[in-house]
């Protein structure tokens, strides 16, 4: 068995350890049902998605008194919004309370999911904790992809002790780091309660079980409850000013001192045979000449491999060539991509509006270079949307593939996105009754084309409120394909090892599987459903602590359905509708996915009011019951000015009102 047989083995039985270790409800005692640990527990992770947004992303915690004390934490990645920090938090939250019934202590930093929660029974804040360690790995051989693995790992270990280095030396708000190396990309957080020595300790354990486990592999993480490491071969972080950047160099040559200092031992030592200044004036030139031809091997390489996927991607479009814009003529139509022109961001590019010389306007979609959005997700949108046509997907006009520019030209949409009128405490006014249940409507129409009606079964992947459009009319286009997938005739289902999408609209087995079907666009209907009703976003709903899904649901359940209407659109239509409306996204959300309707029996059910329909289940990540307490109702009586119940950081704190 050579070395790396060996390797792989020892990673096999990593890997078969960390199956077990994975769960992370930890095994250091249980507490009862209905017991004051209990709710203590369930009232301090429903309060922390709330807390640590507002926090800068970090939020240590604890409440109770005694055998009933709990301590809890809270960290995000310190690449993360609020709004996003908010949404992780909240969805680990939920897992750990479903998922962690009795267990006094539980931790989840999944590598999927980029935030931190943790709970105990015991303090641990400052703590060092370095078990248990759990790790997966990018199983693609680095063979494959280096083709000088001396030179890489030489790169990789310089990287990753620069990039662990910077992290622990962070402030007490912040240790976080990410770093660049040519294609390797490592990022690496602590807690920033732990300190600068603890902080490094702990990554630099991580590195050894990395390199002992799987140094052969494409990119990985491991991670303990004191810290986290990731690297790969792609960008899964936007870099910043504040990025770690290595670079190959030739080894400094010998100054005028060195080599004077040498001539003179040479010169002493001239009867001994080849002196050691004559060593280092032959393998001193070598090595640099060695390191140039690498860097240049290694530019060329990347240079190519750039070009080849540029002519894939072009290849892939020929049969679409009618539709290619000429980069001047784009650039042209948009004042050179003007911030005046721009509409709006998002994490793969910005979009600009635009006016071609015959006075049509436009919509141009601008891909970041380094968004992650790669050719394929690029060539898949244009060949989805090159083949549709339907009043209720926006249509494109076309794409320009010019230089290192991926460019998608669109109709121009001029009412913005649905989440612009939707989310905004004065735009939502001008939405009644009658026009939201046109948009729910239509938005069902879109989709059921998309699922059944075209010449393609799509499935869309990341349906959510900003990505509809509004036209003038305020009727709704559905956009952004990046991420559709197109299925077979007879195809019903399909899975893939990489989740993508936004958290709050993604279906259950989407997330804990990787498996998606024309209903997991159904699910996220549900959430869009429920969202353009209530007008709150799924991400930011707080009622008594809980969140959108489960007071829908409970108020159906109750007969006070209406309750969830938006105040500003509750006494300008049909009541029987909302109920109806209402009913129907319960139907789209159920956690098993067979028992959600089709989108056509969805758009039957919105425009024919005596169809019968089924009575809804309990949706997929509800909060369970016990976590809102009756004492918890308000923000007084669990957080008194004059209590010491919760407090952040051992320090009182007073306002905890949940959004």
């Amino acid at each position: 068995m050579d070395d790396k047989q060996l390797v792989l083995v020892c990673c096999l039985l990593l890997v078969g350890i960390r199956l077990t270790v994975a769960q992370t409800c930890l095994d250091t005692g249980n507490f009862t049902t209905n017991s004051g640990f209990g709710r203590n527990r369930d009232n301090i992770l429903t309060l922390l998605p709330t807390n640590v947004s507002r926090n800068g992303g970090f939020f240590n915690a604890s409440i109770g008194q005694g055998p009933d004390r709990v301590y809890a934490q809270a960290l995000c990645r310190g690449d993360l919004d609020e709004e996003d920090c908010f949404t992780y938090v909240n969805f680990t939250a939920h897992q750990l309370i479903s998922s962690c019934k009795n267990q006094k202590a539980a931790f989840s930093w999944d590598g999927n999911i980029p935030c931190l929660v943790r709970y105990s029974n015991e303090p641990f804040f400052g703590v060092l904790a370095l078990e248990p360690i759990q790790e997966a790995i990018n199983s693609d051989d680095i063979s494959d992809a280096a083709s000088n693995l001396t030179l890489f790992y030489q790169m990789w270990g310089e990287l990753i002790e620069a990039v662990a280095t910077k992290a622990s030396m962070g402030s007490s708000r912040l240790k976080y780091a990410t770093g660049v190396a040519e294609e390797i990309q490592a990022l690496m957080q602590c807690p920033p309660d732990l300190s600068q020595s603890d902080c490094l300790t702990c990554l630099r354990t991580l590195v050894r079980r990395y390199t002992v486990c799987c140094r052969y592999y494409q990119g990985g993480y491991v991670e303990t409850p004191s810290c986290r490491m990731r690297w790969d071969l792609y960008t899964f972080f936007i870099p910043t000013a504040d990025t770690v950047r290595i670079s190959l160099s030739p080894p400094p040559s010998d100054s005028p001192a060195d080599s004077t200092n040498k001539t003179s031992e040479t010169i002493k030592d001239n009867k001994k045979g080849i002196s050691s200044g004559t060593v280092a004036i032959i393998i001193v030139p070598i090595l640099i000449f060695v390191a140039i031809v690498a860097f240049i091997c290694i530019l060329l390489r990347k240079r190519k491999k750039a070009k080849q996927e540029m002519n894939n991607t072009k290849d892939g479009l020929e049969s679409l060539e009618s539709l290619q814009f000429q980069l001047k003529s784009v650039t042209k139509a948009t004042n050179n991509f003007s911030q005046d022109n721009m509409l709006g961001q998002g994490g793969f590019g910005a979009v600009y509006k635009g006016r071609l010389d015959d006075g049509q306007e436009i919509a141009v979609k601008r891909l970041f270079h380094e968004s992650g959005h790669g050719d394929e997700e690029f060539k898949n949108e244009v060949m989805v949307m090159a083949r549709l046509q339907h009043r209720n997907l926006v249509r494109l006009k076309g794409f320009c593939l010019e230089r290192k520019e991926k460019l998608l030209i669109f109709e121009f949409v001029p009412n913005s996105s649905l989440d612009q009128f939707l989310f905004d405490p004065i735009e939502r006014q001008r939405l009644d009754w009658d026009t939201r249940y046109k948009i729910i409507t239509e938005i069902a129409r879109g989709l059921l084309y998309l699922h059944e009606d075209s010449r393609y079964r799509i499935v869309h992947r990341d349906l959510k409120a900003a990505n509809i459009l509004l036209d003038k009319e305020m009727a709704p286009k559905i956009s952004d394909f990046g991420m559709a997938r197109l299925f077979g005739a007879d195809q019903t289902r399909d899975d893939t090892r990489r989740v993508a999408g936004t958290f709050g609209y993604m279906a259950p087995e989407y997330i804990k599987h990787g498996k998606f079907s024309v209903k997991s666009d159904v699910y996220s209907f549900g959430v869009l459903i429920l969202e353009i009703i209530s007008g709150d976003k799924i991400s930011h709903f707080r009622n008594n602590g809980v969140d959108l899904l489960t007071y829908a649901w409970r108020n159906w359940r109750e007969g006070t359905s209406l309750n969830l209407v938006d105040e500003f659109s509750r006494g300008t239509g049909s009541r029987n509708e909302m109920t109806r409306s209402i009913h129907i996204g319960l139907l789209c959300v159920q956690e098993n996915d067979a028992n959600r309707p089709s989108m056509h029996s969805v758009v039957l059910m919105l425009s024919d009011a005596s169809v019968s329909m089924p009575v809804p289940s309990t949706p997929a990540f509800i909060i369970p019951a016990s976590t809102v307490q009756p004492e918890a109702s308000s923000s007084s009586s669990l957080l008194d000015h004059n209590s010491d119940r919760f407090t952040k950081n051992e320090v009182t704190i007073s306002t905890l009102d949940p959004r």
